[in-house]
């Protein structure tokens, strides 16, 4: 049953009386003085990630020379964007490489840089080098730009990045014979160590699991500004099981698509990162206020890393090879404790997500809700819930049609 509304949430925050605290705040609170009270009491929850997002990038309109250009081919330090868009408008995405990197041919490869130094550039005011080529028409009819921009000189940045803030990752090992070089990180071989990318009990999509507050335009923080939901993320394929213990749960592969205004944003929460043996990519900082409408969002926000679980996943054959098993689960309590047990052997373990950045987020949105910089909006469409299984569609490999 109900017992706020958005209205009433915002309402009080706009007169100072609302109830903000962290979801790190709110677990003691209801342990302390129970569900019921609690929600009653508390009006928001607010969450914070900071991990590397690949599936991340910007559009930018950098304005039409004299005479006027229609880009063809487009790069912003050498790194490659996209010039399929209108004469002068493009797109960076966050893993984009310069054609003249090694990649990994001289395995494993730095690449050193990326779109999301690009990017982190951009917001941090550096100058960035832009070239454009086009192949000349009678209304664009130059055919080459070569040029210094930084962020105040361009008419639209955007931060659009199709899949954020996984709800959930694996925790990364390799049961093979040779050291590897993925995402989640540099793993040794022989159960060596595990890696994980979540933060737990601050986790955005981990605290409002079954998607109740979280949906099409709900305003977020986003690079250190103000930015939306604006869908799912791609591969969103959220699912909510029992863990092991009682009350404890399971999620998987929800994701976010959000949007935000680059020139409001700060490079201290976009920053470039490079994974070794695996590519470039931009570690973005996002924070999710919760409002708490009813007991059972509090329930959910209130979980601990103790009742938050993580699957096990061997990235020597399982993971590369798309095969569904998993060597168990294991708590965020048990994560962060720096040693888990798998296949009865003591793995350590390290996160690749901050946990001190995120607490850092969900402090300052709280301070934002407070302060009155920040109100809630009521999404216009939630999310797909819960219920679409563990993973998206396969790609099927066909030959040419007769």
């Amino acid at each position: 049953m109900s017992i706020k509304t958005y209205a009433e949430i915002n309402a009080r925050l706009r007169e100072g009386k609302a109830v903000v605290v962290t979801a790190e705040e709110v677990t003691t609170m209801v342990q302390e003085h129970g569900l019921a009270e609690t929600a009653r009491r508390v009006d928001v929850v607010t969450t914070g990630t900071f991990a590397p997002m690949c599936s991340s990038g910007v559009y930018l309109n950098f304005g039409h020379s004299a005479p006027r250009i229609k880009g063809h081919q487009i790069t912003l330090n050498d790194v490659p964007a996209y010039g399929g868009l209108a004469a002068v408008d493009t797109y960076l995405g966050a893993t984009a490489l310069p054609a003249n990197d090694p990649l990994n041919s001289n395995h494993p490869g730095e690449f050193r840089h990326g779109g999301g130094h690009v990017i982190h550039d951009l917001v941090a005011g550096k100058p960035v080098k832009l070239r454009v080529t086009g192949y000349g028409t009678d209304c664009y009819p130059r055919q080459e730009v070569e040029t210094y921009i930084t962020l105040d000189d361009l008419n639209e940045a955007v931060l659009f990045n199709p899949r954020n803030c996984y709800q959930n990752y694996n925790v990364a090992v390799n049961l093979g014979e040779r050291t590897l070089y993925t995402y989640m990180g540099v793993l040794k071989p022989r159960l060596g160590n595990a890696h994980y990318s979540t933060s737990g009990q601050l986790s955005p999509l981990l605290k409002d699991p079954y998607f109740r507050t979280i949906g099409v335009g709900t305003r977020i923080f986003l690079g250190g500004g103000i930015g939306y939901v604006v869908w799912n993320g791609t591969q969103h394929c959220p699912s909510v099981r029992e863990g092991p213990t009682e009350g404890s749960v399971f999620a998987a592969g929800g994701t976010l698509t959000v949007l935000g205004d680059l020139k409001q944003m700060s490079p201290d929460w976009l920053v470039g990162a490079s994974i070794l043996g695996y590519g470039a990519t931009l570690v973005v900082g996002i924070g999710v206020p919760i409002p708490i409408l009813d007991e059972e969002i509090l329930r959910c926000a209130a979980r601990s890393d103790a009742e938050l679980y993580a699957p096990i996943v061997d990235y020597s054959v399982a993971y590369p090879q798309r095969r569904p098993e998993i060597l168990g689960l294991v708590s965020y309590a048990e994560l962060k404790s720096g040693t888990i047990k798998v296949n009865g052997r003591d793995v350590p373990t390290a996160p690749l997500s901050s946990y001190s950045k995120a607490r850092e987020i969900a402090h300052l949105l709280k301070d934002w809700l407070l302060s009155g910089k920040f109100t809630l909006t009521e999404p216009v469409q939630l999310l797909p819930s819960p219920d679409a299984g563990l993973t998206g569609k396969a790609l099927e490999i066909k030959g040419p049609k007769e």
